[in-house]
């Protein structure tokens, strides 16, 4: 809460505004390649972006930030923000951008980097850039003549990331015969999605795939599955594919058209990495907001789970520390980390379709079989003032009192959002009726409270 420009995802805000514009980004791009060039005389930067209408201004201003510091930038057009971050590991660039702001509204906008590694840059890093464009550093000895820096077009970027993502699926399988709705959210996916699984023997049945610059996420994709699932019962489908704007997570919609809960799509692909020796140390990571019954689905197959901080950012940092290789988030990302650095959804979608044919059964059976949810609701407030929560008495004794409540039955959670200015409450517990009454009446406390 402390840090100018970084939230819990890179830098997020309304196009054109605050945080999110042309000089910062400018700034920003200036920032990360003047530190390249300790590493590299003439950085290489990838830079990759979504469909919004405000990429096109992010991606001009960032682009020429890098190029006044000496930079060569390589321009993707619309990609996953997972496509990116394997782009620049492959293509050995010093840095990677992603402008995108996730499953926002497209107004919103964002920027993530990639180090050359192809992992997202540590709080710390971020704390250096930020300090480094407030700095005259960028202002001095900028290279000059043929030292200045340039940008081209890499055609073959959309074709390299399909070419990754189908090798990540199993070689003596191919989807053939099978139906499936994809999603792409009108967002950076709107080629390489129903690309990648129609080359894989599928019959795909497209939505979202007609951007204008101002529907991304607009009533389709992960933010509105009820639109793929509507699709998959009108197609007879045998699974939904429901991707956000950006790319990176994926809501999956059984064969009923019912959405899977992410928390169920993670137990189901722990515990099949379970039975085959392959989920280092019997472990499963995901976030504080994974509920109580994916907790169940681990012991109960004999693995355990560990919690990280919000944002898939920090479950693959306990990953890489503790040395895990499957994480993600209730919300749909999916982190296999022996194919990928980041969360991924088509590569998550197809790890899925791969029990599906080798177990010779319908996704609704799978689930149901490993999963059992405990009802939990989520209320998000929208207040005038970001005050930590040390710092709202009347707030953290109505979660105490919701604590002792539900006892040993469910639990609470109560956070600031790392990107809008929500503060969002969680509740987990034995009835819907019960918890509702409880967020309720912290969400009415808070407000109160901060008025």
């Amino acid at each position: 809460m402390g840090r100018k420009y970084f939230g819990t995802d890179g830098i997020r805000g309304k196009a054109n505004e605050g945080n999110m514009t042309p000089e910062v980004a400018f700034r920003l791009g200036a920032a990360v390649t003047y530190q390249a060039r300790k590493r590299n005389r003439q950085p290489r930067i990838v830079i990759g972006k979504d469909t919004r209408l405000s990429s096109y201004m992010i991606e001009y201003a960032l682009t020429a930030g890098c190029a006044a510091l000496g930079g060569r930038v390589w321009l993707t057009g619309p990609l996953p923000t997972p496509a990116i971050a394997h782009l620049t590991q492959s293509m050995r660039a010093d840095a990677g951008f992603v402008i995108s702001a996730s499953h926002n509204p497209f107004y919103d906008n964002g920027l993530k980097i990639f180090g050359p590694d192809g992992f997202k840059l540590p709080d710390e890093q971020e704390e250096e850039l930020e300090a480094l464009m407030e700095s005259d550093a960028l202002d001095k000895k900028r290279p000059v003549g043929r030292q200045v820096g340039r940008a081209m077009r890499i055609d073959s970027a959309e074709g390299r990331y399909v070419q990754f993502v189908k090798s990540t699926f199993p070689a003596d399988l191919t989807l053939d015969g099978m139906k499936i709705v994809v999603d792409a959210a009108n967002g950076a996916a709107y080629k390489s999605a129903p690309d990648v699984f129609s080359e894989l023997g599928a019959t795909v049945y497209p939505i979202g795939v007609h951007p204008n610059g101002r529907n991304i996420n607009a009533d389709r994709g992960a933010v509105h599955p009820e639109s793929c699932a509507k699709e998959v019962k009108r197609r007879h489908a045998d699974i939904g594919i429901a991707l956000d704007g950006d790319a990176d997570r994926v809501v999956v919609v059984d064969e009923r058209g019912r959405q899977v809960n992410g928390d169920a799509v993670m137990a189901l692909c722990a515990t099949r990495m379970l039975r085959n020796k392959t989920l280092r140390k019997r472990t499963l990571v995901s976030t504080v907001m994974s509920g109580i019954g994916l907790e169940h689905a681990m012991k109960e197959a004999g693995g355990k789970l560990v919690r990280a901080g919000v944002g898939d950012r920090y479950v693959v940092e306990s990953m890489r520390q503790h040395g895990y290789n499957f994480g993600g988030e209730q919300s749909g990302h999916l982190v296999f980390l022996d194919h990928a650095t980041t969360g991924d959804g088509l590569l998550g979608a197809l790890q899925t379709l791969a029990i599906i044919l080798r177990e010779q059964r319908p996704l609704s059976e799978l689930v149901d079989e490993v999963f059992q949810e405990v009802p939990q609701v989520l209320v998000n407030v929208t207040l005038p003032n970001r005050l930590p929560l040390s710092k709202m008495p009347k707030t953290r004794a109505a979660i105490s009192d919701a604590e002792s409540a539900l006892g040993n039955g469910g639990r609470v959670l109560v956070r600031w959002s790392g990107t809008e200015p929500k503060l969002r409450i969680m509740v987990e517990g034995p009835t819907k009726g019960a918890i509702n009454k409880l967020a309720r009446g912290i969400a009415k406390t808070a407000q109160a409270e901060i008025s």
